[in-house]
């Protein structure tokens, strides 16, 4: 008799769709295996990147999270100061360097994917397109800091120079960062050496990037929108 068989059919007709386990002897023990096998097969939630990578960007948003609150807090001692400052800034520009910033992360998630799937050569085509976003943003911000040094901007001339300064300065220092990350994950891509068994690599650079892309979407309303 089989370990397994389906209930009689109920008075009204119907018929119960469950597998009842049977009593018959020898059958109960891989009735009961068969049962838990999917447990079995179930993998627990984690983190995607290295662990390291998750530590370092913890300790980056403290350290943006307190220039936030300073340049928060000096806007609202001197407002007349941050107005005139914000008034010469370029939402175009910065609107701009957001959309960059979001098309670099959306290619980064693309290319874990591919490597999910083991299609290799497509995940190296989305880290290029993640290293074009962040080469985007570098040209379109050094070309409003080359636009500020021609026009005579002193980069402490008072609280708000000083804080833009440390703020999209530090910014722009970690999506070099991640421009380089990305020619580096692109480059061994290039040579095969991620795939379904292998993509941690691109995981954790798509973890740093989404940490950048993170910080100015609070950087961007802070700095150039609210005035």
């Amino acid at each position: 008799m089989s370990p397994l068989r389906r209930c009689a059919p109920s008075p009204g007709g119907g018929r119960n769709q469950w597998p009842v386990l049977s009593l018959s002897k020898g059958g109960s023990t891989a009735a009961l295996d068969e049962a838990r096998a999917p447990d079995a097969l179930s993998v627990e939630p984690r983190l995607a990147g290295d662990g390291v990578v998750w530590l370092l960007v913890l300790a980056e948003l403290l350290t943006f999270g307190l220039l936030f609150v300073s340049f928060a807090f000096a806007r609202w001692r001197e407002p007349e100061v941050f107005a005139q400052g914000q008034a010469a800034l370029s939402l175009h520009t910065g609107a701009l360097n957001t959309l960059l910033l979001v098309a670099a992360s959306w290619a980064a998630v693309r290319a874990v994917r591919a490597f999910e799937a083991d299609r290799r050569e497509a995940g190296a085509r989305w880290l290029l397109a993640a290293l074009a976003g962040a080469i985007g943003f570098l040209v379109v911000k050094s070309h409003e800091f080359v636009g500020k040094v021609r026009a005579g901007f002193d980069w402490a001339t008072d609280a708000f120079t000083l804080l833009y300064t440390l703020l999209t300065g530090f910014h722009f220092l970690h999506v070099v960062v991640g421009a380089l990350v990305f020619a580096l994950l692109w480059r061994k891509a290039r040579a095969g050496a991620y795939g379904q068994a292998n993509h941690m690599g691109p995981a954790s650079g798509a973890v740093f990037w989404h940490m950048v892309d993170l910080l100015w979407m609070v950087l961007f309303p802070l700095v150039y929108v609210i005035r």
